[in-house]
């Protein structure tokens, strides 16, 4: 079930269908990471460099390679931060291209059945905001259970499958269902939908790819609701 979801989102990546969401998602990932770059990059030039020149100690000329060096590793550090953001970006980029991704879908894969709602742009916003402040509370605590041997890398994908999942999954499920239907729909598939959310963070891990994550989770949550639905379905018959 999840591998046959999960072919379909791949197949739908590059679709021609969706070639419009697909630069629509690349255009605003790599925006919204520049963005975040430069304030994570000027917060920390404003706030934390000057600590660092006062601290760093001998003549002028080694604190200035001292400073460099340091300023080195800063700047790696950075781009693990930005790392970890990016599910965080992914979250809210999705919550605006997901019922695109959907309509697509619908239309090609499902023509016979009911087409979806979309959610009022307001409602889809302030959902997108939700889940990103969710996210990011997320990573924060998998920063911190990275320091824990023997939990290491995997906190970072047990966080972001059960965040991803829950949440992208709610997303797709509300186009056909209310909020708190939706909710209850996820809870009944909870370990199915946690590990679509292990392939979404799976999928995030891998760079470059990993900038279409929104489109690819998109269309494996979508598609994943789908083959829930039907079965559901064939149960009750």
């Amino acid at each position: 079930m999840i591998l046959d979801a999960a072919g379909l989102a791949l197949r739908n990546l590059f679709a021609p269908e969706t070639r419009s969401v697909f630069w629509k998602v690349i255009g605003l990932t790599l925006l919204v990471l520049a963005g975040l770059w430069f304030v994570l990059r000027e917060t920390f030039v404003a706030f934390a460099m000057p600590w660092v020149d006062a601290l760093i100690p001998g003549t002028p000329e080694w604190a200035g390679w001292l400073t460099f060096i340091f300023g080195i590793f800063a700047s790696i550090g950075l781009a693990l931060a930005l790392a970890l953001l990016l599910s965080s970006v992914t979250a809210i980029i999705a919550g605006l291209f997901l019922d695109d991704v959907a309509e697509v879908i619908e239309k090609r894969d499902y023509p016979t059945d009911r087409p979806g709602t979309a959610m009022p742009i307001g409602a889809a916003m302030l959902a997108s905001l939700k889940f990103f402040g969710i996210v990011i509370l997320g990573n924060i605590i998998a920063l911190f259970l990275l320091l824990v041997p023997g939990v290491n890398i995997l906190a970072f994908f047990l966080v972001n499958g059960y965040l991803l999942g829950r949440e992208f999954f709610e997303f797709a499920a509300m186009r056909y269902r209310s909020p708190v239907e939706a909710r209850q729909f996820r809870s009944r598939h909870a370990g199915t939908v946690f590990v679509g959310g292990l392939v979404i963070a799976g999928f995030l891990a891998i760079p470059f790819l990993n900038l279409l994550t929104p489109l690819f989770a998109a269309g494996l949550m979508v598609h994943l609701h789908k083959i829930l639905s039907a079965r559901q379905v064939l149960l009750r018959a």
